[in-house]
């Protein structure tokens, strides 16, 4: 489904994002990935939507070498990005102006009665509070059913209660069509709460640590849930240390 092989990134400036990352994600699979500041989390996911250029290596969607931006894939960010002169309807429907109009409105209806703001589609971003305006994020990068959806910490500004009806939202979504899911995220018990697999990514440059298979159910095992936490905390820090004590770590 979704490759990524030998990829590697380096700055007009000299600084090394990435270096040599190989990843891959089945169809359906959800995989997050951690790791601390400059660990190059944000810059992958960025080469895979095809917003930056890649200094080495490959990305490939069911075979097909990505050069750039694809349809097959979407993208939500940490703000909710929404265009203040649209209506809420409107700023769903606005990558299917090349659909009917008759399609293009019952897609954005039903968009919007999934996430729960089937009341609010003629209203302005204004008049929506964070989470509900994270919800139309949410909304218009599931509208166009895309086969890979890229989530760049797109719940970190959120208090708790709400980052976890989000949480209920987003997994309620991809239950429907099951699109591969690729998250960026800081938030460990939250990688562990929504991921088939999490990817703990070690700075400087860039690349994979560990990976760690997520058995427990996303339903909400938390008890499992908070060993995984456990878990992914120690290689975070092991992730983190000097090269000497990361050494010593793993024994």
């Amino acid at each position: 489904m979704l490759t990524i092989q030998d990829l590697s990134k380096t700055y007009a400036d000299g600084t090394q994002a990435l270096a040599g990352l190989t990843l891959s994600l089945a169809p359906g699979e959800i995989v997050a990935l951690v790791g601390g500041s400059g660990c190059g989390k944000t810059t992958l996911l960025r080469l895979v939507a095809g917003l930056d250029a890649a200094t080495a290596g490959l990305i490939r969607l069911d075979g097909a070498t990505l050069k750039g931006p694809h349809p097959g894939l979407g993208l939500v960010f940490q703000e909710p990005r929404l265009l203040p002169w649209l209506s809420i309807a409107e700023n769903v429907g606005f990558g299917l102006a090349h659909r009917p109009a008759a399609e293009r409105r019952t897609r954005v209806a039903q968009a919007l009665a999934r996430v729960g703001l089937a009341d609010h589609a003629g209203r302005w971003p204004r008049d929506l509070s964070g989470g509900q305006q994270q919800r139309v994020a949410i909304a218009r990068a599931f509208v166009a059913d895309p086969r890979v959806l890229l989530l760049d910490e797109p719940f970190s500004a959120l208090d708790a209660v709400t980052r976890e009806d989000l949480h209920r939202h987003l997994l309620a979504l991809w239950a429907e069509t099951r699109p591969t899911i690729l998250l960026v995220t800081h938030d460990v018990t939250e990688a562990a709460a929504l991921a088939d697999r999490v990817v703990v990514m070690r700075p400087h440059p860039g690349r994979i640590h560990r990976t760690v298979a997520v058995d427990a159910p996303r339903s909400g095992d938390a008890v499992a849930h908070l060993q995984t936490s456990r878990v992914l905390r120690d290689l975070l820090d092991e992730s983190l240390a000097p090269p000497a004590r990361r050494a010593a770590l793993a024994v």
